[in-house]
């Protein structure tokens, strides 16, 4: 009875959470309607600071703020009242401190090899602008490191939990969603023994994707356990900041700090295919066996640092024990909007596509792109390059899955190839180039990865894994079908009015 109980508080929590942010919007259209009725003074005095905070924004204007800018002055009262709630950055609230201390702090862990760096400038001059760009952002890129590449998430799933038995001194697991099923109920049999053997073992969730199972119940059997949980950023703190903003969307294994695995598969069974959610879910992961798993651990302790402010940690007991040797470079690196405006996550994509020569292939579930992204992609195809993107035939947000169709227009004429995965929803966030270097992490193209979330990739280059992810990519365009300019111009007039709407405001989506 108490499971079935805590179940039940866990959807009550989902949905106070729901109400709380409908009722925001029910209020602020209404009080905009009642102004411009009762006290049409105070609304005309509330439209001249719209117009004032539209020219504030032009001069400062990223990407991000110019969607802003359209949503004020469609809406001029509504959409003021949206942008200061949920719009703003907040340049000096302690959370925003706190991040950018520690990672300074973490940033004397995080040194570059200088001769690793060297070697990549002669082998790669190229493509190594986005290595030095990645560096100059405190993330050291490594050799002797073994990349393992995993087309589908059922198979990265049993390597994470092979591993995992193979635990000898921690264990570090970062997760955005965590559900009860298959894939949990395994992992979690595994870390209990772990610990019985003296294992450290730390998971640290998200509490918007963990939100159904994140019940008193389940934290009281994690601490029986023996199991240290953090939780970040509790959506009870923040129901007034828009609570699925500014999420850890990272995902992040560790084990001895010698492996470890990053890509877009979270602890819930679609992941791995046990159950059925559109489709068929293609998902893809990397597994790091080495030196570049140091800074997958620092990102770690990183954020679990932030979400326990007092603990401290000596940092050389978490270092790479083995000896690896290998050819080729991995760069893991991570962003969050205390980076804005100049987050890597966003500037490693930028710069992967300004400097592909001869293709630029990228997997994405959510093609919700600024204007600077798709500035790049057109100007990419334009030069000549071959630029393919696939999405999901079967989206897992039908309004996000408007925004991506609306988005196929401008990058078909300029002659971009875009291919939706029929078998169902892909997760893959890939981004491939030249056979020289790739991404894989959790990075979505959307203004959520590129502002607004902490996520984290790996940037890797000279490897038999990019290969690998550029035939899997093949594979999966053949599984695919093509979009056609023809035919997108011929939707219905509905259809079209609604994915303008939600174009302009993709901030929010």
């Amino acid at each position: 009875m108490g499971i079935i109980r805590s179940k039940y508080y866990g959807i009550i929590r989902g949905v106070t959470v729901g109400i709380a942010f409908l009722l925001q919007i029910v209020t602020m259209v209404l009080l905009s309607l009642y102004l411009i009725k009762g006290f049409f003074v105070v609304y005309l005095l509330l439209e001249v600071i719209s117009v004032i905070t539209v020219f504030a924004l032009v001069n400062n204007a990223e990407s991000y703020k110019l969607s802003w800018i359209l949503i004020i002055l469609l809406l001029p009262v509504s959409g003021l009242f949206l942008y200061f709630m949920w719009g703003r950055k907040r340049k000096n609230a302690k959370d925003y401190r706190i991040f950018r201390e520690t990672e300074e702090d973490t940033a004397k862990y995080l040194v570059q090899n200088e001769e690793v760096a060297e070697d990549i400038s002669k082998q790669h001059p190229n493509k190594v602008q986005i290595s030095r760009y990645l560096r100059k952002k405190g993330f050291p890129i490594y050799n002797n490191t073994q990349v393992t590449y995993y087309p589908v998430g059922e198979e990265m799933v049993d390597a994470i939990i092979k591993d995992l038995k193979k635990a000898k001194k921690f264990i570090f697991m970062e997760y955005f969603i965590v559900s009860d099923g298959k894939v949990w109920k395994d992992i979690l049999e595994v870390l209990t023994q772990k610990v019985q053997e003296g294992v450290d073992v730390r998971l640290l969730f998200d509490d918007f994707g963990t939100l159904i199972i994140n019940t008193h119940h389940f934290k009281e059997d994690i601490a029986a356990r023996g199991i240290k949980m953090s939780i970040f950023n509790p959506i009870h703190r923040n129901v007034a900041r828009l609570s699925f903003n500014y999420r850890n969307h990272q995902k992040i294994t560790v084990v001895d700090g010698n492996v470890g695995f990053t890509g877009g598969i979270n602890l819930a069974d679609e992941y791995a295919n046990y159950i059925v959610r559109f489709g068929h879910w293609k998902d893809t992961g990397v597994r790091l066996y080495g030196e570049g798993v140091w800074s997958l651990t620092c990102m770690f302790l990183e954020m679990w640092r932030i979400c326990n402010e007092k603990e401290t940690f000596i940092y050389d007991h978490y270092r790479p024990y083995i000896a690896v040797k290998e050819d080729g470079y991995v760069q893991p690196f991570g962003g969050g909007p205390h980076r804005n405006p100049d987050n890597p996550t966003e500037g490693a994509y930028t710069r992967m596509i300004n400097k592909a020569r001869d293709y630029i292939y990228i997997t994405t579930p959510y093609l919700v792109l600024d204007q600077a992204m798709l500035n790049d992609l057109i100007n990419a195809a334009g030069s000549g390059v071959d630029v393919r993107i696939i999405v999901p035939a079967i989206p897992d947000k039908w309004y996000v899955y408007m925004v991506n169709v609306y988005n196929y227009g401008k990058l078909m004429e300029a002659g971009v190839r875009i291919f939706e995965y029929t078998p169902g929803f892909i997760h893959a966030k890939n981004v491939i180039a030249d056979d020289e270097c790739a991404i894989c992490g959790t990075i979505n193209t959307d203004y959520r990865s590129f502002y607004l979330h902490y996520e984290c990739g790996v940037f890797l280059s000279e490897i038999q894994a990019v290969i690998d992810m550029k035939e899997d990519f093949l594979k999966t365009q053949k599984l695919s079908r093509e979009m056609d300019l023809e035919t997108w111009s011929k939707r219905p007039l509905t259809q079209k009015i609604v994915q303008w709407v939600l174009k302009i405001l993709s901030p929010l989506l």
